[in-house]
């Protein structure tokens, strides 16, 4: 008898739990359904809470709607604040923290995941307007932190929203460049992980029209709200904007991170594997030239980059590009070619005529110092004429370039004091008074 009495006692303690936590739920549920919570609501909320937090054998069901109603009380403890000051920023601060929304946005899915396995859908309508009405208020409180400059805060936002609805993978871009911005290496390369995994491209098409009142172009997210706003007479001159792939970007960026850390090996063998998905991606060719480029393998990086001019012979950047590499490699005549061509495609390419009249300089502090060393023997003399004359050569040579990329910009503070300097070696006063008397 003592034996089945205590197994009875028990089961009726078991039993009286089980009422208990019934009864918690019944208190949350009640209070989550009201419009709006008072200070008192949110304590009574909060007590029932931590009190069926610390109860044990909470059956499947129970523990994800309280998970739920956990997961929800940051949000209704931020929704009873700004009912009394809508610019509450503390509050807000508080409420959409990036662990308060990643809390929240596992809860959320939970329960969603859950009613969709059960074939009951109690709150998944609910979740869903939730998700609707305070993803905006998160986002704008991401971008807020970042024109505050708290990059790694905003990225951390950022990647909580998109956990919270992962349709929307243009968030988690958004933490991964944040990330890179505030050296945060680590979550970034989660994050370019997560980008790679889903296979985000970020292309798309942006919608514009031109509001009638303002005058101002502004942004539709689809055709259809566009053509609504057009049809109300608010709006006119549509127009369509495509969005490039974020492939190439991604994929760099990530083989980047990976060899800043020493990770060679893995970087080459993830660009690799994108360009095997994609092998006439020029933006994936160009990562991996990138990757080669940081790696200080040059030979390899001219032969991407010749790949990507196969494809896209009408890019000027990627002979400007062959034109670095050849400067630093030391190939002047070559890199010269590549800027002479880069013009020749684009005639306003500021930076190569600025890079080629630079080749043309080259050297030119030597010849200066040895001048400078130079007495008045009259070997030393004829040197020092030597040297003038290649020197004025020379400047001869460089000077059309840069007077052409000082017409294209003018404010260039570095172009024209090179000017100033070549006009004074070649004794062109008119020119040097000219050009010293522009603001």
């Amino acid at each position: 008898m003592k034996v089945k009495y205590v197994l009875l006692a028990s089961s009726l303690m078991l039993s009286a739990a089980s009422f208990a936590q019934k009864d918690e739920l019944k208190t949350l549920k009640k209070l989550y359904a009201k419009d709006q919570l008072s200070a008192d609501d949110i304590s009574n909320y909060k007590a029932n809470v931590n009190k069926i937090s610390g109860m044990s054998g909470l059956a499947e069901a129970d523990q994800v709607y309280l998970n739920f109603y956990q997961a929800m009380l940051p949000i209704l403890e931020l929704n009873t604040a700004m009912t009394k000051n809508p610019n509450d920023i503390q509050a807000m601060a508080k409420s959409l923290s990036p662990a308060n929304i990643n809390t929240m946005a596992k809860g959320l899915n939970d329960v969603l995941a859950f009613e969709k396995k059960s074939g009951k859908e109690i709150y998944t309508a609910d979740i869903k307007e939730t998700i609707e009405s305070f993803k905006p208020m998160m986002l704008q409180y991401a971008y807020g932190l970042n024109q505050a400059s708290k990059f790694k805060e905003s990225s951390q936002v950022f990647a909580a929203v998109y956990n919270l609805d992962k349709s929307d993978a243009s968030n988690l871009y958004n933490a991964s460049v944040l990330a890179v911005q505030a050296q945060d290496y680590d979550n970034a390369l989660k994050y370019y992980e997560e980008l790679k995994n889903i296979n985000y491209t970020g292309e798309g098409t942006i919608y514009f029209a031109v509001n009638k009142a303002s005058g101002q172009e502004e942004p539709f997210g689809s055709v259809a709200d566009r053509k609504k706003a057009i049809s109300l007479g608010t709006h006119e001159k549509p127009r369509d904007e495509k969005i490039p792939s974020k492939r190439g970007e991604i994929y760099k960026n990530y083989a980047s991170i990976l060899l800043e850390k020493g990770r060679a090996e893995e970087a080459k063998k993830a660009i690799a594997e994108a360009r095997a998905h994609n092998p006439e991606d020029t933006d994936l060719i160009l990562a991996e030239a990138n990757l080669y480029y940081e790696a200080k393998d040059m030979a390899t990086y001219k032969k991407l980059i010749n790949e990507v001019i196969a494809k896209k012979p009408n890019d000027p950047d990627m002979y400007f590009n062959l034109g670095v590499v050849s400067t630093n490699t030391g190939e002047i005549e070559e890199a010269k070619k590549y800027y002479e061509k880069a013009i020749a495609i684009d005639p306003k390419y500021f930076n190569a005529y600025n890079n080629l009249g630079a080749l043309y300089l080259m050297g030119d502090d030597k010849i200066v110092k040895e001048m400078n060393s130079l007495g008045m023997t009259p070997k030393e003399s004829k040197r020092y004429d030597e040297l003038k004359a290649k020197r004025q050569k020379m400047f001869s040579s460089a000077i059309p370039y840069f007077e052409k990329a000082l017409e294209l910009e003018p404010k260039s503070e570095s172009v024209k004091s090179i000017l100033l300097n070549a006009y004074q070696v070649l004794e062109m006063d008119a020119k040097y008074k000219a050009l010293k008397a522009k603001k």
